[in-house]
């Protein structure tokens, strides 16, 4: 295997240049679908620098039936405190100013390095928000698989599917009072994504110094669940084969015991959207209504109203180990 180096060579200048003497056109194939999450999520800043703390109610006063010159006990409320936690992710981009300004087009290249690091810190940041846990990675933030890892036949239900080679859908009500991402609350007018162009600069280290072109990339954001009952997994989905596979039982019977609302969302994979479209080729089906032009962001497909979102099989992924 080929070991990747924090250095552009000249080799991959060559490869940067068509034959023609301009600058290539590079096909994006590492791109992945990420299920719109991070647009159509409200993102909201956190009510304390790295982490945000949500109140909730616990539980509520039930009264006491009461005679005539009879006295009973007062009763108070009970609320719990869940503390979430801001992820960090950075990353730096130096390059050889020569490399750069022997290039046909060093604003196309600079460009072009700018989109691929964002792409790519948004990817980990997709994949951190369904499986990342705070509790094992102190430094990430908790996402929902984490949240969601015990089958409780009402919140988390499973297709009974064993193994490494499951997946899940998740289904989530966005909202201020339910469930959104925050950023630090001092990062308004960045929204938690940062990217800062140093142009030309120095660069010394140990072996000398070097003149490049440098860019800094930041993601910082995390997940709030303000309402437990604003995410729903259902999870132990065979990725392959005929057994233990989707079933649109499950699926209502876990919509109807969460809180839905407009902003009710629905993620799965490919290989899971595949099924529903077969499925939905039945004309009896009336829980699937087709979706609009997908070239205006429109989902291709609904399933009992709710809008369901593509991830990319490398981001939501067909080897999830089944959950208990």
């Amino acid at each position: 295997m080929a070991t990747l180096t924090s250095q552009y060579s000249l080799v991959e200048q060559a490869k940067r240049i068509d034959p023609s003497g301009n600058q290539a056109r590079i096909v994006e194939v590492l791109n992945r679908k990420m299920g719109s999450m991070l647009t159509e999520a409200p993102w909201i800043p956190s009510n304390d620098v790295w982490t945000n703390k949500t109140t909730r109610r616990a539980s509520l006063p039930a009264g006491s039936r009461r005679r005539l010159n009879q006295r009973i006990s007062a009763s108070v409320s009970r609320t719990t405190e869940i503390l979430d936690v801001i992820e960090n992710i950075e990353d730096w981009c130096e390059v050889d100013a020569m490399l750069i300004d022997s290039m046909p087009s060093p604003a196309l290249f600079r460009a072009g390095e700018v989109d691929a690091f964002i792409e790519g810190l948004g990817q980990t940041f997709a994949s951190d928000l369904l499986y990342a846990d705070s509790n094992v990675d102190p430094d990430a933030c908790h996402g929902f698989a984490p949240r969601l890892a015990t089958l409780d036949s009402r919140f988390v239900i499973g297709a009974g599917g064993t193994g490494s080679d499951v997946t899940s859908i998740f289904i989530v009500t966005w909202g201020q009072d339910t469930a959104y991402l925050i950023y630090p609350k001092n990062m308004a007018a960045s929204l938690g994504v940062i990217h800062e162009d140093e142009a030309l600069v120095t660069s010394e280290t140990s072996d000398g110094k070097m003149r490049v072109y440098r860019d800094h990339f930041q993601i910082r954001g995390g997940l709030v669940v303000r309402h437990p009952r604003a995410i729903t997994r259902y999870a132990n989905i065979e990725s392959a084969g005929a057994d233990n596979t989707f079933n649109e039982d499950d699926l209502i019977s876990l919509i109807n015991n969460m809180v839905k609302g407009p902003g009710t969302r629905m993620y799965c994979n490919e290989t899971i959207l595949t099924q529903m479209q077969i499925r939905a080729k039945d004309k009896n089906n009336v829980y699937y209504t087709p979706g609009g032009n997908a070239l205006s962001g429109e989902p291709p497909l609904y399933f009992n109203g709710i809008p369901i979102r593509q991830f990319d099989r490398e981001i939501l992924l067909n080897t999830e180990t089944a959950i208990s």
